[in-house]
């Protein structure tokens, strides 16, 4: 394929994933849980298969966001395991919660309480785009308005996004908490960077 895999979010239950060079940073991740490795929003990249293999029996792939179709049917396929397309009810160990159910953006967030792990495909990310300030991971600005009260309870260690890098450690809850908290007090500075972000594309 030519773009180097790089390899983000790695703890001793599963590790992430996107390819170099990807502007959009498509992060994808596999996640050993309940007897098994689950797939979430992934995508093609080199060395990814043999990992995903080496780490455990494959369960099956969870599409969180509509518009990720990404490579999660070719994973499927090629693994034999079932597609979840936007699923809003348990799959296997995991608790599967609305972020929205409009008819263009149907997001659902997956928890996972053993380990703590929240899972997110765009309602929370890294890149500049997500962020007001410093925050190490931020709401996606569409969503600032009205938040996703379905995660104000819980209380993650780990959060995975679909664009960058996740956040890890006991201080996330906080952090978390905090962020959802103030997400339309700092609004206007989340659409400055998301601004600034789409110009610096351009």
């Amino acid at each position: 394929m030519g773009a180097e895999t790089r390899w983000v979010d790695e703890e001793p239950w599963g590790f992430g994933w996107w390819l170099g060079g990807d502007r959009l940073v498509r992060t994808s991740h596999a996640i050993l849980a309940g007897g098994g490795v689950w797939l979430v929003d992934p995508i093609e990249a080199p060395g990814v298969a043999e990992r995903v293999v080496a780490l455990g029996e494959p369960r099956g792939v969870i599409q969180l966001l509509d518009r990720h179709a990404r490579d999660c049917a070719a994973w499927s396929d090629g693994l034999g395991v079932p597609h979840h397309v936007v699923p809003f009810a348990p799959v296997g160990p995991f608790e599967l919660l609305p972020v929205s159910r409009w008819r263009y953006w149907r997001e659902s967030a997956l928890w996972w309480p053993e380990e703590r792990v929240l899972a997110t495909a765009d309602a929370l990310g890294s890149l500049p785009y997500f962020k007001a300030g410093d925050e190490p991971v931020g709401i996606h600005p569409l969503l600032r308005l009205r938040p996703p009260q379905a995660l104000a309870a819980l209380a993650p260690e780990h959060v995975l996004v679909g664009h960058g890098r996740g956040a890890h450690g006991p201080d996330v809850a906080d952090i978390f908490r905090d962020e959802l908290r103030h997400a339309r007090r700092r609004l206007p500075r989340a659409w400055t960077n998301a601004a600034r972000s789409v110009i610096r594309r351009g």
